[in-house]
């Protein structure tokens, strides 16, 4: 992590190119190492001043990660969209009931199949999520974990949200700790982020009604990280929420951060409203996020967060144009070379289901910055490019 000293000097650099005098506030309590408040948050996400806003992210985070920025060659593996939510997430385009068309759940030889691409060694992760299937319990995760780690045991698993983990343990009538130390004797190495969504109750009962409450999330993930498996975290945003939702679901993310450390990276989702009903209903209203909200909530996280190392932006979800732009708006990290993405996709996502690796190099290169693999853990494996020392005055 950076020194104060470093983050104080790169931010009283970035000061000059700031306009609005409250950016400029919160630029002067970088420099004094000052930590953010709410209300702080609040003038980041109101500010015109996105360029300036940028400044003081990308100060922070140069001041973190130099110029470097990372991405793990990934494969997402989705083994079922049944979901006993189907009817009341109403901004989930994916899931389906069990006799519904287009449902299915792997087999482990369809499962195997689908992570046969890792066999060329050059797949280092597998990333695992699917529906809240009444039919796939703990055996049936054991079962995949076990048998992924005999065929490609090079290959890290990250899978199952705090969503999922909660949803095992209440059809096997177990606690959450017991089901992640089932999954981690069975391979499971670190978890995903997903399934926040926004943790506002009034939020949670408009778009997912009988989701995990946000507070249960971040048990979840208390449970994880005191078993020493390591996390992502996410907000999704865009829709119906508001500021005061965004800052307290920050402000829950930072402070368990602050209690057990396990956070690896803080990954903010945008809300795609092309194929679900939430989301006709704000197009009907001429509601949808675009590119200024997506990397204000890429900046506003890398400064509110300041306990987080990482932030992530994925092109997936925001384009690869966005996230090349992000890299300048505190991003450090961007979404590896996926592998047939399902979920996204299903409720609008135009984006590619997968990535070069010499098209997110050119995607970093572009953008002025040194591409790096990772491995899950964000240690370097390979750095493409010499790196350049970060500019800090005497």
């Amino acid at each position: 992590m950076a020194s104060a000293g470093t983050i104080a000097a790169l931010a009283e650099l970035a000061l000059p190119t700031v306009s609005d005098p409250a950016l400029r506030r919160i630029g002067s309590k970088l420099v004094a190492g000052t930590r953010l408040d709410q209300a702080d948050g609040h003038a980041m996400y109101r500010s015109h001043d996105l360029l300036g806003l940028g400044a003081l992210a990308d100060a922070v985070n140069r001041a973190k990660h130099g110029d470097v920025v990372t991405f793990a060659s990934n494969q997402h593996i989705n083994p079922t969209n049944i979901c006993v939510l189907r009817t009341t997430c109403t901004f989930c385009g994916y899931a389906r009931l069990p006799k519904e068309a287009g449902a299915y759940r792997y087999t482990l030889a369809q499962v195997l199949g689908e992570a046969s691409n890792a066999a060329d060694g050059l797949t280092r992760e597998f990333h695992i999520v699917g529906g809240l299937d009444m039919q796939a319990g703990l055996a049936y995760y054991q079962e995949m974990f076990r048998a992924l780690k005999s065929n490609f045991p090079h290959v890290h698993i990250k899978a199952l949200t705090a969503v999922e983990i909660a949803h095992i343990a209440r059809i096997e009538k177990m606690s959450w700790t017991d089901v992640l130390i089932a999954l981690r004797e069975a391979g499971l190495d670190t978890m995903p982020g997903g399934g926040a969504e926004t943790f506002s109750a009034a939020v949670r009962d408009r778009i997912a009604g009988k989701k995990l409450a946000g507070a249960d999330y971040i048990g979840v993930h208390r449970a994880a990280h005191a078993l020493g498996i390591r996390s992502n975290c996410t907000m999704l945003y865009g829709h119906v929420e508001t500021l005061d939702d965004r800052m307290e679901h920050l402000q829950m993310l930072r402070d368990l951060q602050d209690e057990t450390g396990g956070f690896l990276a803080y990954i903010p989702l945008a809300y795609h409203p092309d194929d679900n009903e939430l989301g006709r209903e704000l197009l009907r209203q001429g509601q949808a996020t675009g590119g200024v909200d997506d990397l204000k909530m890429l900046a506003v996280g890398r400064l509110f967060l300041d306990n987080f190392a990482h932030v992530k932006s994925h092109w997936i979800m925001v384009s690869q144009a966005v996230s090349q732009v992000a890299l300048h708006f505190g991003v450090n990290d961007l979404e590896g070379t996926v592998v047939r993405e399902k979920i996204y996709h299903a409720v609008g996502a135009h984006t590619p289901q997968a990535m070069t690796l010499d098209a997110i190099l050119g995607l970093i290169r572009g953008a002025g910055k040194i591409p790096a693999e990772r491995d899950s853990f964000y240690n370097i494996l390979r750095t493409f490019d010499a790196a350049a020392p970060v500019p800090v005055p005497a």
